[in-house]
């Protein structure tokens, strides 16, 4: 089972990695990330091949043969960046993105394994299951209404949740709560089904937050209450990302984007030779020249096939060069025998 977080922003975002195992490597440094790049970050820290090179050095190889068991992505809107541990790459560019790719990537590859993939946005009561999550998140809250009922029962978070200046009587307040209700709901799910982390098939969570964006346009971004949701939710982020880490063996990767609001794209994503010409001129970090993706593999192959051949090479000189004609050869062995018979 695979599983990554992220938490997705836009234009001024931020994208920021809370966890990740050692199999996976981000480097720390300021360097930007293209809003539509980001499921691209998701299905190379999954070990999958994506269809364009992603040329952004905060992304290392890693190890290739150890691959994340896990992968979610959270988005939060409403704010431009979040206070949270990990490091951080702002976004450039942040239009609206989806996992769709990665996620058809591992029905192509896992579809016996009946792997878990799950999409979920609780304000807009848009949720999709696939797989083994049908059986282990049919407990879910996904409607607004069970998200709000859920949260006035015992086992809530409101019940340990420091609310501050927030209220359990307003209905704004109230879902940005029940999004926090949410995460808290799928971290103790999967503590009930630990077995779903030692599979072998990777898992993808895509999980989109609106109650921060809500908040502000209540309130106000300055007001007391936006600031108290905001601590609430990095609390709250940081808490279910070391417990989905944990629950996975310390071998999942959690990112999260920030994002104040999404730009709308105009047209498709489009290349031409004039983009392609500027792009191989704009080096402003000196960087080295970015290999492929498929690079170290190739590397390796052609690495250890000439080793091969050359030891195979040496051993076969060795031989025939310390070769002892009349003891060792059949065919000196033979004319022997021939020369003597005559």
């Amino acid at each position: 089972t695979a599983f990554c977080v992220c938490v997705s922003g836009v234009c001024g975002g931020e994208f920021s990695i809370l966890r990740s195992p050692q199999s996976v490597v981000f480097r720390d440094g300021r360097w930007p990330i293209a809003g539509e790049r980001i499921p691209d970050v998701a299905a190379l820290t999954m070990g999958f091949s994506v269809e364009e090179d992603l040329p952004w050095p905060g992304l290392g190889v890693g190890d290739l043969f150890h691959r994340p068991q896990a992968t979610v992505l959270v988005t939060v809107k409403g704010v431009d960046k979040l206070p949270v541990k990990g490091f951080s790459y702002p976004i450039e560019n942040a239009v609206p993105f989806s996992l769709d790719s990665v996620a058809n990537a591992i029905h192509a590859l896992f579809s016996e394994e009946m792997p878990v993939v799950l999409q979920l946005a609780p304000s807009e009561e848009r949720v999709y299951m696939v797989g083994k999550a049908n059986a282990v998140f049919e407990e879910l809250s996904v409607t607004l209404r069970q998200l709000r009922s859920r949260l006035f029962q015992d086992s809530s978070i409101l019940s340990s949740l420091p609310l501050s200046s927030l209220s359990r009587n307003n209905e704004v307040d109230l879902l940005f709560l029940s999004e926090l209700q949410v995460l808290h709901d799928i971290a103790s799910l999967l503590s009930r089904h630990k077995h779903l982390a030692k599979d072998h098939s990777p898992d993808l969570y895509s999980l989109e937050l609106s109650g921060l964006e809500e908040i502000g346009k209540r309130y106000g971004e300055d007001s007391q209450q936006f600031k108290d949701a905001s601590q609430i939710l990095v609390d709250s982020l940081q808490k279910f990302a070391d417990e989905m880490f944990n629950l996975y063996g310390g071998n999942a990767v959690v990112e999260v984007v920030a994002v104040k609001e999404f730009n709308s794209p105009l047209s498709r994503k489009t290349r031409s030779i004039l983009q392609a010409s500027q792009g191989k001129n704009e080096n402003p970090y000196n960087l080295a020249y970015p290999y492929n993706y498929d690079y170290s593999v190739i590397f390796n192959i052609v690495l250890w096939m000439m080793i091969g051949l050359a030891l195979a090479v040496i051993v076969i000189s060795y031989n025939l060069w310390n070769m002892d004609p009349g003891y060792d050869s059949i065919i000196y062995r033979m004319t022997n025998q021939k020369i003597r018979m005559d």
